[in-house]
Formats: C-alpha cells, structure tokens, sequence
C-alpha cells in the first residue's frame, strides 16, 4: 500500500505543557510522552520535516503564578525552565524510539542543550532530526504560542498543527456549554474579533501578519498528527480569508 502525500513537508507542532501530564494533571505521565514520540516518528517516516514546540502548564505555569504575586518577569522565566524540562523529556522518549532529535533552547544552558540559533536549526531539520524548541521566546511577557509563531515563520514552517484537548475550535468550551458549536474553518480576524481560544492575540497576530496556517486538532485520538499532516479534515484550520 502507497503512503499518501503529506500536505505540508516543514510543520510545527505545538503541543501544551498540560498534555504531557495526562490523567495526572500535574508533571510528566511516562506512557503519554511515549505515545506522542511514537506518532511523531510516524510524520517523520512520511519525510515531514518536525520541530515541536511545548508549553510548561504540567510543572509551572508564569502568569497564575504572577496573580498570586510573583514578579511576573521571574514567574514567566520558571515557566520557560518547565518548557526545557518537557523538551528534555521529549528528547529522551523519541530518540529511545529512533528517532534522531535536537534541543534548542532560547535560553543559554549548553550542558544540556544548543542554544536556539535559527540556521542550525534549519540545518537540523534538513537532516531529518526532530528540532525541539525549548524556552519559549527567552522573553518574559510572552507566551509559547507566541514562541510557536515566531520560530515556525523563522524556519520556514508551512502550518502550525496544534494539538489540544478538543477536536477543534468552539464558540464556547465545549467541556461546559453542550450548545458551543465546532468551527471548520476561521480566518485570523474571525479567532480575533470572537476572542476565540485558539492561541493568544499576540500569536494569531504574527500568523495573520504572514499567513502561516494554524490546523487546531485533538491529540488524544491516536493518528491525529500524521493525519493532520496528510491534510484530513479532523479540526479547524485557521487561515487568511
């Protein structure tokens, strides 16, 4: 059986922080993280080009830090370690599976990782390596959606996929209001005007300033990455008018 044509050949992978915790809600569940690598390695074997970015929700979370009182600036850099920490777990579970991978980080920390330089990575991803994204922008006051948009325009991504809890974007949180409504399709200005969860203003900003599709899907169904990259119809894809 021929393997049909991936749509997009350069993604970006945006995954939560909170994802990696699984049923546990806090930290990292083992058999997640694995089963993430082995979807992973499937868009790879198609002859994708990944790089992943990962949120730090599961171990420290900046700004529900800041309302309780933190410094914003510090808790936003905690939040940036936590984003390393699940790269690192990330690392660890493709490349036990095969799967040749890179750290990069935006902040300097050169015994574990390479610091995030743009044409590296590029380098990286030509050779078929996993490039893992770590700390964010480097930048308190932002988010890794954010980092996701601007490190999938600085190496040239063709799509964000982003892998949530829902399968797709809503009027409302599905999980509260039984008559929110599923959107296939939505332009940058629709998700901004709504005030649409699909990722923060900042990020769909950047991806309407360059027209960088975003495809929002649910991870927890097994396959959903590699059909995304094929182009399936599974979520909603966000996309200029």
């Amino acid at each position: 059986m021929v393997e049909p044509e991936p749509k997009y050949r350069r993604i970006l992978l945006k995954l939560s922080g909170e994802a990696l915790a699984g049923d546990r809600g806090f930290g990292i569940d083992p058999q997640v993280i694995a089963d993430i690598a082995a979807e992973i390695r499937e868009v790879v074997e198609l002859g994708v080009q990944v790089a992943v970015v990962i949120g730090g929700g599961n171990i420290f979370r900046g700004m529900a830090a800041a309302a309780s009182g933190m410094d914003r600036a510090g808790a936003d850099y905690m939040g940036m370690l936590a984003t390393i920490m699940n790269s690192l777990a990330l690392q660890d579970a493709l490349e036990q599976i095969g799967v040749m991978t890179r750290v990069q980080t935006a902040i300097e920390m050169r015994e574990v990782a390479e610091p995030y330089i743009r044409r590296r990575a590029v380098r990286h991803l030509e050779k078929g390596r996993v490039v893992i994204l770590g700390g964010g922008t480097g930048n308190p006051y932002f988010t890794t959606d954010t980092a996701a948009s601007l490190r999938a325009m600085e190496i040239g991504a063709e799509v964000i996929l982003k892998a949530t809890k829902v399968d797709g974007v809503y009027s409302a949180d599905p999980c509260k209001d039984q008559t929110a409504v599923k959107f296939h399709e939505l332009s940058y200005l629709d998700v901004l005007k709504k005030g649409l969860k699909v990722m923060d203003a900042t990020a769909t900003s950047l991806c309407m300033d360059n027209d960088l599709p975003i495809v929002v899907f649910q991870l927890s169904r097994r396959g959903n990455i590699k059909r995304a990259v094929l182009g399936e119809d599974i979520g909603t894809i966000v996309k200029g008018e």
